[in-house]
């Protein structure tokens, strides 16, 4: 290659990397297995050592995002560098001798967790804490989540507990409490999440805890980063402290003298991995005694006494027949691949997830292929390469339809997206979904309006929007199938019902895209009516805290459409509420000293939670907002604030304690 031509590959291979860290870490939605990454992280770092006046130093990992206030870790919450085969595990050790001299080193070997990595500080032995691993240096605050986890106590129990100790872990969701979340979302006709670890990660970073309860998420608990005063000499020990205090942590772990014992365990891990209570995808060695981990140190991004060691992922060779285009509730089309049912990890695979129209290109996935697909854990397996050599002589590549597969209209693609739409509103498959969304418990919440009777009532052209639900009769419901008198009239007295939901459900319900339950409540927090988010100009909503550029002109744009407009009217005109109740209740505190004033929080309350004292604010005609600026009022600050109050101070905001904050409420 030329200089020009290995800069090209180069600043290729950098954004590649940039976006699937964006959609692993940020989005939780990862496109590519971790051995496909590794691979472009290595291909990177081979051309980087080869024409080093290209290089740029390392980055790492970032899952912190602007609405989560982010701590500092005591101790740096590194990752652990990836391995794929035992020949890598014996270099790892050699790398180890070079700067020690023991032998054989004593190992522990342990499950790899597929789960979100997490980090639980105990103060006095009470959870003061959780953040995620953030970029290492500091993560985002998730404790109101993580408080959530049934059987994870919030004071240790027994004795021997440090005045401070930060403990690493895993959180993950169970097969099971998987299964009925995409359960729900198969009922409401919406896409189903690809697996438990991208579940967990998105779980862990709700704004609502209630509804992170209710996803049932559990967790591991098996390291340890700062801890005053020292009280562990190695790893092992540690792990049945852990079962002292009473938390949870693995069920078995390995102690192994030399690399042959590693490898041994290893192998016995991948024999046990299926009986385990949560996913395992490899193993992590780690040096088993803490003074010796002390001298080895670490790198920028990982610890030089531990590797994980990764199992292959199953996989199974078939014959891509057809590719099929799957229209979502937003116009989305999506690209199924339609495979030679092949056996793959005890279930017979017959689809696989194409993603979208540049992975089709990158991986140069054509019809008639022989294919490679791997499962991973994933409720629809991905389509990892194609077998070129077994490619026919007139083999042509995939063109993207762009035209809609169901309603013939001409599909588009916005230039920031990798998405193809279908701009038709009334697509029989999109009306579906949106209705469906409508009555979702997540938006209006109308009981007993599933699928099987969303698609007849679209079918029988009885609904063509949201609206028309409210014209239903019972007589109408008893022309459709698997209804009776009962049950008709349950169905329309839930219809009538939700006219009086909150706002906010409303609009969550109307399927504004970019705009989720929670921009939903801060929407109709902040503008107190229908009527005055839809007359909203651009300058306007990017006051509200959490709307950014893109999400006003959504917003502006969707209330310009005249169709969406007609819909609205209508459901204005059959009685639904369109006021903000929440606007309505603080009326009552005209005269308080919260009434129409911004508050940032942050840190320890002594005797409440964060979301506690956002309702009591919000409830007292407050407002509450994540970040610092020159329009805050208020920063009511507990112990160990973070880098919210620097900025308070930087401004000149108000500082205030609990005890303040109480006196303001009247207490």
């Amino acid at each position: 290659m030329t200089l020009k031509e290995v800069d090209k590959k180069i600043h290729s291979l950098r954004a590649e990397i940039a976006r699937h860290d964006e959609l692993y870490y940020r989005k939780a939605a990862p496109e590519i297995s971790d051995f496909e990454y590794d691979r472009l992280v290595q291909e990177l770092e081979a051309l980087e050592a080869r024409y080093p006046e290209f290089a740029e130093a390392k980055k790492v990992g970032d899952d912190r995002i602007e609405s989560f206030q982010s701590y500092t870790h005591r101790e740096p919450m590194l990752s652990i560098d990836n391995s794929y085969s035992m020949g890598e595990v014996v270099e790892f050790e050699k790398r180890i001798h070079r700067v020690l001299r023991e032998e054989p080193l004593e190992y522990v070997v342990e499950p790899k967790i597929d789960g979100v990595a997490v980090s639980l500080t105990y103060e006095k032995g009470k959870l003061v804490r959780a953040l995620t691993r953030g970029n290492g240096v500091e993560g985002d605050d998730i404790t109101h989540n993580i408080r959530t986890i049934h059987g994870l106590p919030h004071a240790l129990k027994g004795k021997n507990v440090p005045e401070v100790i930060e403990i690493r872990g895993e959180v993950y969701m169970t097969e099971d409490a998987f299964t009925l979340v995409n359960k729900e979302r198969e009922e409401q006709d919406l896409p189903p999440y690809a697996n438990p670890r991208n579940l967990a990660a998105g779980t862990v970073k709700l704004l609502d805890a209630a509804e992170a309860r209710r996803r049932k998420l559990s967790i591991v608990l098996f390291g340890f980063g700062y801890c005053e005063p020292k009280r562990f000499e190695n790893d092992a020990d540690f792990f049945d402290q852990l079962k002292d205090w009473g938390l949870p942590t693995l069920e078995k772990y390995w102690v192994a003298k030399g690399i042959e014992d590693v490898c041994k365990s290893i192998e016995e891990i991948d024999t046990l991995r299926h009986e385990f209570k949560y996913g395992t995808d490899g193993a992590v060695v780690k040096v088993n005694n803490i003074a010796l981990r002390k001298r080895l140190g670490q790198t920028a991004k990982a610890p030089r006494w531990a590797v994980a060691y990764k199992f292959s992922a199953e996989q199974a060779e078939t014959v891509l027949g057809d590719i099929t285009i799957q229209v979502g509730r937003t116009g989305v089309l999506t690209p199924v691949a339609e495979l030679r049912p092949v056996s793959l990890a005890g279930s017979t695979i017959s689809r696989a997830t194409l993603h979208n129209e540049d992975e089709i290109k990158r991986k140069d996935i054509r019809i008639g292929d022989t294919v490679i697909i791997e499962k991973a854990g994933e409720v629809i397996p991905a389509v990892v390469r194609v077998v070129v050599e077994k490619r026919k002589a007139d083999s042509k590549p995939y063109t993207f339809p762009k035209t809609c597969p169901e309603c013939g209209a001409e599909a588009i693609r916005l230039p920031e997206e990798a998405a193809w739409r279908c701009p038709n509103v009334s697509c029989p498959p999109q009306v579906r979904r949106r209705i469906l969304h409508f009555g979702s418990r997540q938006a209006m919440d109308i009981e007993n309006l599933g699928k099987a009777v969303v698609d007849q009532l679209v079918d029988k052209s009885l609904c063509a929007n949201m609206a028309d639900l409210y014209e239903l009769n019972e007589k109408d419901l008893l022309a459709l199938e698997g209804f009776a008198e009962k049950s008709s009239k349950n169905l329309v007295q839930a219809i009538e019902n939700s006219k009086q939901q909150e706002l906010w459900r409303l609009l969550h319900g109307l399927g504004i895209p970019q705009v989720g339950a929670q921009s939903a409540k801060d929407l109709a927090k902040a503008f107190k009516s229908l009527e005055a988010l839809m007359n909203a100009k651009e300058v306007d909503l990017l006051e509200v805290d959490g709307v950014g550029k893109i999400v006003a002109e959504s917003i502006i744009k969707f209330f310009k459409t005249e169709e969406n407009a007609k819909i609205i009217q209508r459901l204005i005109d059959y009685g639904l509420n369109t006021k903000d109740h929440r606007g309505q209740q603080a009326q009552g505190y005209q005269n308080s000293d919260l009434a129409d004033k911004t508050f940032v929080l942050t840190g320890t309350l002594p005797s409440m939670t964060r979301d506690e004292a956002k309702t009591l604010i919000e409830n007292a005609g407050g407002k509450v907002t994540s970040s610092v600026s020159k329009k805050t009022d208020y920063v009511l600050a507990g112990a160990d604030p973070g880098s919210k109050l620097k900025k308070a101070e930087e401004l000149g905001v108000a500082i205030i304690d609990e005890a303040v904050f109480r006196k303001m409420l009247g207490d």
